[in-house]
């Protein structure tokens, strides 16, 4: 039997694509770039926020300086909102407790900014006991480095 399973958090524990297109959304427009429909995000989505706001740039706009003050106003809007439309998939808080009723520790490895993790896994699943829930922190690479 497996003595530990390690889930990603984004697409797999969570639904969160609506409430990451619309901080993107909220970013781009304070900075007064076009907005994307949220269908679109599915495809820019992967490997972090940062590259998330990368593609969600236009062409040309997408260096470091401009995606930094993007992120700032991500942050600013992701962090107050990052559950309003976010939902766990069907089935998989019943997956998780029967994990941890069978003895097997469950943990999060994430692309997402550590913070924004560990709000979301305490707002979603506040009962379960997790062995890590590890998010994105500065200088340390991302998964599946």
């Amino acid at each position: 039997m497996k003595e530990l399973v390690i889930f990603d958090l984004d697409g797999t524990l969570l639904n969160t694509i609506d409430d990451l297109g619309i901080a993107t959304n909220y970013a781009l427009k304070k900075m007064g770039f076009p907005e994307h429909p949220l269908s679109a995000y599915p495809a820019m989505v992967g490997n972090g926020v940062k590259k998330l706001l990368c593609r969600a740039l236009p062409s040309g706009f997408d260096n470091e300086d401009t995606v930094t003050e993007l992120r700032t106003y991500f942050k600013e809007y992701y962090d107050e909102h990052s559950a309003d439309h976010s939902v766990p998939y069907p089935g998989i808080p019943q997956l998780l407790e029967s994990l941890r009723e069978k003895g097997v520790k469950i943990a999060v490895a994430s692309n997402k900014y550590q913070e924004a993790v560990e709000k979301l896994i305490g707002h979603f699943f506040p009962n379960l006991e997790w062995a890590a829930v590890e998010g994105q922190k500065e200088d340390v690479p991302v998964k599946p480095d």
